[in-house]
This record gives structure tokens, C-alpha cells and sequence, in this order.
């Protein structure tokens, strides 16, 4: 994104911070390098504010981890305790953001009001509850927002996973709750009154890129508008009867393309994968019925929970082969393992990261064995 402004107006721009995984800033949880980029972009507005110069903000999903400055009274590693907890929480994004946003000092509109005058470009990765809503896309550090500390500790209660939080998370929340925190900025505060905010790029695009090579290979193609939302595993089946009710309308070699942001909820022990590779874990059962059929999730960022791999590809070969090498897909599914399960088939997907992100991507072929097609 910066390379792209900088094409343009690089004469224009006095100064920048980068945060990004390039850069050594963490993701998915915060590290040292999210908080020294953090740091940076605070007083980056402030000199902006003093200058009477406009702060840019190219803003993207994983903003949340990739820009960290910990609230009063915490530290970074309370902040990498409560990502761990929230990822595991089964959360949707929204809510993880909400508790996000109120153990931050740059989150929540915080960054904008450093600034006095801002405006964001912003890539968007939010699916729902509201689409492309700039309040959650990595945590709104420019824009008000309406969750409150109240909101973030009923959210992790009916998660019950309150209590699994750092100790100083939970009661710097609680506290919050109770009027004694610094609250996010909220709508008509007038340190936002000169920001502004454009959504660039959505999940909507990526499928339209999608759409149209699969047209040009010769596909009849189909599109869910619809997210695709819920825990991964869940959610693979929905898509999968979605699938069928399409395939068996179609008589031409059939693409099907969806977009989204599913979720994992892990609780005790675990293996190693991510929410792109449990959804396909989760469908690789249903595809022989389909015949020669593939499906690929793919995280458009390149990254995939705590791995090193976009997403997975299952085809309807996938259980056949995984058998020949001892491998049973139902454990690997109960086991969150999908990673060892796609690592030793060879049917990851690694493009590394992308510098981008709009979601996740969902491919479904099917109705042809011709080369010609894939």
C-alpha cells in the first residue's frame, strides 16, 4: 500500500512508519517490533498535529497486532496473553477488536485524535456483523467507535473466557467497566472532526478477480454473496450443501467462489493449523461424491492462523491418499491438526505474506477431468 501511495506522491510525503510483517512487526500475536511501530505512528501524528500536516493512514486487517501500544498498566506481554486467549476464543472478529480497542492507546480512534487531522485508506477484511465496518478493520485507530468496556467484558463472559485472561487484562477491563478507564473515542468527539475514511478494497474484489479467470478457463461460475462466517468447521459443511444444490443444476464444469472469515474454537490441547486449513480438513470427506472436484480456503494475507501457509487444497483424491499414509482426516479435524494433516500430503498453500488483505477466499471445481480447465 505504501509502495502504491508513494507511485503517486512521493514528492507530497514528509515522513512514514511501516508496520508490517516485513518490517519484524508480529503477527497474529503483538511482539516488540508491533509496539516500537506503534510508538513511532503516535508520534508520528503528534509531529504531523504540530506541523499542521495531514496524517496518511494505509490501514489493513492484522493492523491489530502489527500496531500495538499497551494501555496504561499493561505490558506487552498481557497483551500477547489476551491474543492468545482471543484466538482461541471462538470469537468473531468484531468482538475480539471490541476487547482489543480498550487495551490499547493507539486503537479505538485514539490515533486520529493524536493527529487532529487524518484521513484512511483502508483494505477491509470485516465481513459482519456490519460489512466493511472502519470501526473493527484493524481495530479503528482512526474512527469512533461505540463498544465500550462493558461491551468487551460481556463479550469474553459469554465466551467464558474472562477468566482465562492475564490477571492485569481482566482487571484493567473490569475496572473499565465500572467508569474507572479511559474509554475509546466516540462518535462526535470533536479530535475526529477532521478525519476522514475510504474503504479501497474488500473481499469483493478478490472475488471478482476469481470470477473472472475462471470464466476465462471456460467455468460456468457461481458466487455466494453471502460471508462465509462461524467456526470453520461448521461453515465447510454449509458450503459443501451449497455446493450440491448447485452442482446438480449445472451441467458445464462448475466454479463456485465464496469469501469470508470463519473462526476455530480450541479448548484443552491442540495441534497446529489455522481457520483456511480446517475448513478444507472439514470438506475433504464430501468431495469423492462430487467426482474429480477440488476445493481450496485461502487467508488472501498469505498467513493462516500460527503457520506458515495461506490455506489448504482437498480434492477428491485427498482421503484416498491421506489413507495410504496412515493418515486419518476425522482425527486430524478433532485434533485442530489440519497443518500436519496438509504438510504431509503436500497440499499446503504458501505464498508467504501478500501485503494484503481482504479475508479469506473459498474455490470450489468441479465437472471435468480436462487439463484444459485447472
Amino acid at each position: 500500500m505504501l509502495r502504491a501511495f508513494q507511485d503517486e506522491h512521493a514528492d507530497r510525503i514528509v515522513s512514514h512508519v511501516i508496520a508490517a510483517p516485513e518490517t519484524g512487526a508480529g503477527h497474529p500475536e503483538p511482539n516488540e517490533a508491533s509496539v516500537t511501530s506503534g510508538r513511532r505512528a503516535l508520534a508520528l501524528a503528534s509531529e504531523a498535529r504540530r506541523a499542521g500536516e495531514l496524517l496518511v493512514v494505509l490501514l489493513s486487517g492484522g493492523a491489530s497486532a502489527l500496531l500495538a501500544v499497551p494501555a496504561d498498566g499493561l505490558t506487552l506481554d498481557d497483551k500477547v496473553g489476551a491474543t492468545r486467549v482471543l484466538l482461541r476464543s471462538g470469537l468473531p472478529i468484531g468482538a475480539m477488536n471490541g476487547v482489543r480497542k480498550h487495551l490499547s492507546a493507539i486503537k479505538g480512534g485514539r490515533l486520529a485524535a493524536c493527529a487532529g487531522r487524518s484521513v484512511t485508506f483502508a483494505l477491509s477484511d470485516v465481513h459482519a456483523p456490519v460489512e466493511d465496518d472502519p470501526a473493527v478493520i484493524g481495530s479503528g485507530p482512526t474512527v469512533a467507535d461505540a463498544s465500550t468496556f462493558a461491551d468487551a467484558v460481556r463479550a469474553l463472559g459469554d465466551a467464558d473466557v474472562l477468566g482465562a485472561m492475564p490477571a492485569a487484562v481482566r482487571d484493567h477491563l473490569v475496572r473499565g467497566a465500572a467508569g474507572g478507564g479511559d474509554e475509546t473515542i466516540k462518535r462526535g468527539d470533536p479530535r475526529l472532526a477532521r478525519s476522514e475514511f475510504f474503504i479501497t478494497g474488500t473481499r469483493r474484489d478478490a472475488m471478482d478477480g476469481v470470477v473472472a479467470e475462471a470464466r476465462a478457463r471456460g467455468y460456468q461460475v457461481a458466487r455466494i454473496d453471502a460471508p462465509i462466517l462461524g467456526e470453520a468447521r461448521e461453515a465447510a459443511r454449509t458450503f459443501i450443501a451449497d455446493v450440491r444444490q448447485r452442482f446438480t443444476m449445472s451441467s458445464a464444469p462448475l466454479c463456485l467462489v465464496a469469501s469470508g472469515e470463519t473462526t476455530v474454537r480450541i479448548e484443552g490441547s491442540a495441534g497446529l493449523g489455522g481457520r483456511n486449513q480446517e475448513f478444507a480438513l472439514a470438506a475433504a470427506a464430501d468431495l469423492g461424491s462430487f467426482g474429480a472436484s477440488a476445493l481450496a480456503s485461502i487467508g488472501t494475507d498469505g498467513i493462516d492462523g500460527p503457520t506458515d501457509a495461506a490455506g489448504a487444497i482437498v480434492d477428491s483424491t485427498t482421503i484416498t491418499r491421506a489413507s495410504a499414509l496412515g493418515l486419518d482426516a476425522a482425527t486430524a479435524l478433532r485434533a485442530h491438526d489440519s497443518h500436519s494433516f496438509f504438510r504431509a500430503l503436500g497440499d499446503l498453500v504458501i505464498t508467504g505474506p501478500t501485503g494484503t488483505n481482504v479475508g479469506d477466499v473459498q474455490i470450489f471445481l468441479a465437472g471435468s477431468e480436462d487439463p484444459a480447465y485447472i
